[in-house]
């Protein structure tokens, strides 16, 4: 099993940031196992926002390529992992969640406003 806990959600003014954590762990979990980020805008689908590899080699979903700046980084002693997002918009309202290894996190709500 893996556990996945995401935190750092919250509400912020257009042009804002946010950083949010995922935490795993888990007998399953590997560290050397890719993570990534979706979100779920109200009424929308889920949509893949981005990943990182075990070596940190990370993708980035075109929908969200220059929309808003962000950036996907882990620690992998702590077996974490952390989407910074910058220059935040009300469009970017959803709720975040993480996966590794088809496991998932219960989300944290970005809510952003004008």
């Amino acid at each position: 099993q893996v556990q996945l806990v995401e935190s750092g959600g919250g509400s912020v003014q257009a042009g804002g940031s946010l950083r949010v954590t995922c935490a795993a762990s888990g007998r399953a979990f590997s560290k050397y196992a890719t993570m990534g980020w979706f979100r779920q805008a109200p009424g929308k689908e889920r949509e893949f926002v981005g990943s990182i590899t075990w070596s940190g080699g990370t993708t980035y979903a075109d929908s969200v390529k220059g929309r808003f700046t962000i950036s996907i980084s882990r620690d992998n002693a702590r077996n974490t992992m952390y989407l910074q997002m910058n220059s935040l918009k009300p469009e970017d309202t959803a709720v975040y969640y993480c996966m590794s290894s088809n496991f998932w996190g219960q989300g944290t709500q970005v809510t952003v406003s004008s």
